[in-house]
C-alpha cells in the first residue's frame, strides 16, 4: 500500500526526468545512493543536507524514496544508472557480506515528509472539519502520518492495541518496531519550513523541534530508523552554541564537505550538457551566469538555472520575482552598521570576510553583519570561500545573482546615497552629458585600483573592460542593455550600451592596452562600428579608453556622432 507520506508511489519528479532523459537535461547523481547505503543502520545514519532553493534537494529526496520504498519496483529504473555499479560490504548477522545496489532496492518502509505538502494540506484543513487534539501544523503532521500507518496491515492493529491516538508519532513508530522488529527510512524535505514560514512563532518551533528530538534523540525511537535524511535551506537550529539535533551529520553551504558535487552541477557535468543537441548555449555563457558557488574549492553551478536557461535558450536571472527576494530586502534593510555599503561592494566584485561561528541557523536571531552574510550564503545569494584562518570570504558568485541583487538594491531609496552608486552615475554623466574624458579616466583609475580588481589580472584589456562595466552597472541597468564583442561594421565592438528609450544616446566603447585613446576612436570610425546603428539612433557616443603599461594611467576620449 502506498500513501502520501507512507511508502509514496514511484511517480515523482525524479522518475519523470529519468524516463525522459533523452529529451530533458539529466545529470546522473545516483552515486549518492551508495553514500546512504554505507550509512544504513550505522552510528552515522542521521544526515542533513541544506542547500538554497533550486539546488536539487527535492529531486535527491525523491530519488532516495524511489530507491528504498517497498511500494514500487525500481529495478528497471536504476539498472542503467550509476548506482548499478555500486559494490560494498556490510556486517550482516555478524558476517562480512558483499552487497550491490540490488541488496536494498525497494526493501524498506519509507516515511516521506514533504513539509511544503504538509503546509498546503494544513491550510486546507483549517477551512474544513477539525480533528480532536490537532491544534497546529505539528499535530497535523503527526495525525496525517499516523492515519496512513493505521490503514496499513499489520500496523493498524498494533497501534490500536497500543492505544495510539491522533497524535503521538514517536510512540506509534516505537510500538511498530517493538512488535514487528522492522525499521523505517525517514526522508523529510524542507525540514526548516516552520523556521522560515512561521519564524515569529517560537512556541510552534519549540514544539516541532521537540517532535524531532523525540524521534531522533531518544533511544527507543532512534532504533526504529535505518536511515534519516533531512533537507532544507537552513542548517539545523542552534540554541546558544549547541545544535538542537547535534547527533546529525550536517552538510551545508557553510560546511559542505565531502558531498559538494551531489547538489548542483559540476564543471565536467556542464561540459557534457552543452554537447547535447538540445543545448544552444556555450559552456562559457553558462559558467558566467550560473557558476561560482565555491564549495570546498569546487565550482558548483546552480542546476535549476542551468536547466531553465537551456530550455529557454537564453541566459538570464531566474531568481527575479521570487519570495526569497523579499527576504533579502528585509535583511539588507536591517539596521546593522555598514551592511548596505557592504552589499553594494559585493555587487561591485569585492570579497568581504565574515565569521559564521555564532550564526543560530534561523531567520530571526540575527545579531550582526556576520549573521546576515551567513544567512545570505544559506539562501544562495552569496557564495562562500573558506580561508585557512577560519574566516570566510563572502562574494557574489555569478551574473545571475549579481543582476538579482543589483535590481533589489536599486529599488531601495537609500541606494542613491551610496558612494558606489554616486560614482556610477557620475561616470555615465561624464560620458553622455559632459563628454569629460578626464573625469571618465579618473573614475576608471579609482576602480582599477580597488580590491574589486585582482592584481594578477590588472594589466589586461579584460580587466579594463571589467572596470568600466562594473562602474556603469548601477547607472545603466534601467535604461541600457550592454553587449560585449557585438558584431558591427567590419569587426566587433568591444562594448556597446544600447538604450531602451528614444532619448538616451547609444554608447560605443573601444578599449586599448598600451596604445592610445585616439587609436581607439579611430578604430571605431575605420571599422565603421557605428553604421549598424545610424538609422535607428540619432545620437551616438564614441568612447575610446586606453591603459598605459608604462605610466599606469588611464586615458579617455569622447566624441558625439550626430545624424
Amino acid at each position: 500500500m502506498s500513501g502520501i507520506f507512507f511508502n509514496p508511489n514511484g511517480n515523482n519528479a525524479f522518475t519523470e526526468i529519468v524516463n525522459n532523459r533523452i529529451s530533458k537535461v539529466f545529470v546522473d547523481k545516483t552515486g549518492f545512493i551508495g553514500e546512504t547505503i554505507d550509512r544504513l543502520d550505522s552510528y552515522s545514519k542521521l544526515i542533513a543536507f541544506t542547500r538554497p532553493r533550486r539546488f536539487g534537494k527535492t529531486i535527491m529526496a525523491r530519488m532516495l524514496a524511489s530507491y528504498y520504498s517497498k511500494s514500487v519496483d525500481s529495478m528497471e529504473l536504476f539498472s542503467t544508472l550509476k548506482i548499478s555499479d555500486y559494490k560494498g560490504q556490510k556486517l550482516i548477522d555478524n558476517k562480512v557480506t558483499d552487497i550491490t545496489y540490488k541488496t536494498y532496492l525497494n526493501k524498506f518502509n519509507v516515511i516521506y515528509i514533504d513539509m511544503n505538502t504538509v503546509d498546503t494540506k494544513y491550510l486546507t484543513y483549517l477551512n474544513g472539519e477539525k480533528v480532536k487534539n490537532v491544534a497546529d501544523i505539528v499535530d497535523f503532521l503527526e495525525y496525517q502520518i499516523i492515519s496512513e500507518l493505521k490503514d496499513h496491515v499489520p500496523f493498524g492493529p498494533i497501534l490500536e492495541k497500543a492505544k495510539i491516538g491522533n497524535i503521538g508519532l514517536t510512540s506509534a513508530l516505537s510500538s511498530i518496531h517493538k512488535s514487528l522488529g522492522i525499521t523505517f527510512i525517514l526522508i523529510m524535505d524542507e525540514w526548516d519550513l516552520i523556521y522560515r514560514e512561521y519564524r515569529e512563532n517560537g512556541k510552534l518551533q519549540t514544539k516541532f523541534i521537540d517532535l524531532l528530538r523525540g524521534m531522533f534523540k531518544s533511544s527507543d525511537c532512534l532504533e526504529c530508523f535505518s536511515l534519516v535524511y533531512l533537507t532544507g535551506i537552513l542548517p539545523i537550529k542552534k540554541y546558544n552554541s549547541q545544535s538542537a539535533l547535534n547527533n546529525f551529520n550536517e552538510y551545508s553551504m557553510l560546511r559542505p564537505a565531502p558531498y559538494e558535487t551531489y547538489f548542483g552541477f559540476t564543471k565536467d557535468e556542464v561540459e557534457e550538457i552543452v554537447k547535447k543537441p538540445l543545448c544552444k548555449l556555450t559552456h562559457e555563457e553558462l559558467k558566467k551566469w550560473y557558476d561560482g558557488y565555491k564549495l570546498n574549492g569546487k565550482d558548483i553551478y546552480n542546476p535549476n538555472s542551468v536547466v531553465s536557461a537551456i530550455v529557454d535558450g537564453v541566459c538570464q536571472p531566474y531568481w527575479s520575482g521570487t519570495s526569497s527576494n523579499e527576504e533579502v530586502i528585509r535583511l539588507i534593510n536591517m539596521n546593522f552598521r555598514g551592511i548596505k555599503t557592504d552589499i553594494t561592494k559585493l555587487i561591485d566584485g569585492i570579497k568581504i570576510p565574515f565569521n559564521s561561528n555564532n550564526f543560530q541557523n534561523d531567520m530571526v536571531t540575527l545579531k550582526d553583519k556576520n549573521d546576515i552574510f551567513s544567512l545570505l550564503v544559506c539562501l544562495g545569494y552569496l557564495g562562500c570561500i573558506e580561508k585557512k584562518n577560519g574566516l570566510k570570504l563572502a562574494h557574489v558568485p555569478n551574473q545571475e545573482i549579481k543582476q538579482t541583487l543589483l535590481s533589489i538594491v536599486k529599488g531601495q531609496k537609500w541606494s542613491r546615497r551610496t558612494d558606489i552608486v554616486k560614482r556610477s552615475e557620475a561616470l555615465l554623466n561624464a560620458i553622455i552629458k559632459k563628454q569629460d574624458g578626464e573625469k571618465v579616466a579618473e573614475i576608471i583609475q579609482d576602480i582599477h585600483n580597488s580590491s574589486a580588481v585582482s592584481l594578477p589580472d590588472y594589466n589586461s584589456e579584460e580587466s579594463l573592460t571589467y572596470c568600466v562595466m562594473t562602474a556603469l552597472q548601477w547607472s545603466t541597468m534601467d535604461i541600457y542593455d550592454s553587449h560585449r564583442e557585438e558584431q558591427a561594421g567590419k569587426g566587433r565592438i568591444d562594448l556597446v550600451y544600447v538604450p531602451e528609450d528614444d532619448e538616451s544616446p547609444l554608447i560605443i566603447i573601444e578599449f586599448k592596452y598600451g596604445k592610445s585613446a585616439e587609436e581607439a576612436i579611430e578604430q571605431i570610425k575605420n571599422q565603421e562600428y557605428y553604421k549598424r546603428y545610424k538609422n535607428q539612433y540619432h545620437n551616438i557616443m564614441l568612447v575610446g579608453i586606453n591603459y598605459s603599461k608604462s605610466t599606469k594611467e588611464h586615458q579617455c576620449l569622447i566624441e558625439r556622432l550626430c545624424n
